[in-house]
C-alpha cells in the first residue's frame, strides 16, 4: 500500500501571531518556488494556538497547500475547563491535524496514557487527525530497550475507542530531541516496524499498512534522507528545523535526496 510521506513542523511555544506570518508565508513562497508536489509530499506546520487563526487566514487567502494542525487539544468538548482548547474550536477554524501526547506534555503537564487515550477520542469526535507521539526516556531505553515503551503508548493511547478513524504515530525518542542525538536510521526503522505490527494486532492489517508512522528527534535536511530510505517510516516530526523555512523546506524535498 502506498503511503503519501508527512513532513510536520512543530513549532512549539515560538513566534508571535506576527512572526508566524512571516514564516508561514516564507515557507508557501519557498516550496511554491522549487515546485513542491503536496501529492507526493505532504507538509503541514502545527503553530502555537495564537497564531492558528492568523495562519489560517492566510493560508485560505493565499490558497497554501500546506496542511495545519494544532499543537494539543482538550479531552473535553466544552465546559469549565480554564486554559484549555477545544477540539470543536479547532474544526471550525479548519485545522486537520492535532498532536497528542508529545513527550512535553507527557514530562511537564503530567499526561498520563488514559488523558491521551481520552484526547485521542477528542479528536475522532471532531474529525480531526490525531498524530500520536510516542518515545522512551534515555532511562527507559537502557531498562526496557527501544521499542517497549513506545509500543506500551501505541497500545494505551489507541485501547477501547468506539471509533478508530485515520491516525499517524510520530515516534519520537526523548532522548533526541533538541539534544543533537539521534537514534540511527536502522534503530527508527525497527522500532516503527513495530509499532505497525502492533497496530496491526489491535486493527487489522489494513489499518496497520495504511497508517503513517514517523521519526522524530533532531530531523534536519542533512540526515533526514537516511530515515525515510526505509519504507517503514513515512516522514518526519520537525522541531527546531521547522523554523527556518529554508531548512525546513530542504527537509521536505528529502525525495531528491534518496532518487525518489
Amino acid at each position: 500500500m502506498s503511503r503519501v510521506p508527512f513532513i510536520a513542523g512543530n513549532w512549539k511555544m515560538n513566534l508571535d501571531h506576527q512572526q508566524a506570518i512571516a514564516l508561514a508565508q516564507k515557507l508557501h513562497w519557498t516550496l511554491r518556488d522549487v515546485g513542491h508536489n503536496y501529492e507526493e509530499c505532504e507538509v503541514a506546520i502545527f503553530p502555537p494556538f495564537t497564531d492558528l487563526r492568523t495562519v489560517q487566514t492566510l493560508a485560505d487567502a493565499e490558497k497554501f497547500e500546506i496542511q495545519l494542525g494544532a499543537q494539543d487539544l482538550s479531552q473535553h468538548d466544552s465546559g469549565a475547563y480554564t486554559g484549555d482548547v477545544s477540539g470543536a474550536f479547532l474544526k471550525k477554524l479548519d485545522m486537520k491535524y492535532v498532536l497528542i501526547g508529545h513527550s512535553e506534555r507527557r514530562q511537564y503537564h503530567h499526561e498520563s496514557d488514559q488523558i491521551v487515550r481520552d484526547k485521542v477520542a477528542a479528536a475522532f469526535r471532531h474529525n480531526l487527525i490525531p498524530v500520536i507521539c510516542v518515545g522512551e526516556t534515555l532511562e527507559e531505553l537502557e531498562t526496557e530497550g527501544a521499542a517497549a515503551v513506545p509500543l506500551r503508548q501505541v497500545k494505551a493511547a489507541l485501547a477501547g475507542h468506539e471509533t478508530v478513524a485515520e491516525f499517524i504515530i510520530a515516534y519520537e525518542p526523548v532522548w533526541a530531541i533538541g539534544t543533537g542525538k539521534v537514534a540511527s536510521p536502522e534503530d527508527a526503522a525497527a522500532v516503527c516496524a513495530k509499532i505497525r505490527e502492533a497496530i496491526g494486532e489491535l486493527l487489522g492489517e489494513e489499518r496497520a499498512q495504511a497508517t503513517r508512522i514517523l521519526y522524530g528527534g533532531s530531523v534536519k535536511s542533512a540526515n533526514v534522507a537516511g530515515y525515510l530510505r526505509s519504507p517503514e517510516v513515512d516522514g518526519v516530526l520537525v522541531g527546531g528545523a521547522s523554523l527556518d523555512a529554508t531548512e525546513f523546506s530542504g527537509i521536505a524535498r528529502f525525495q531528491k535526496h534518496i532518487g525518489v
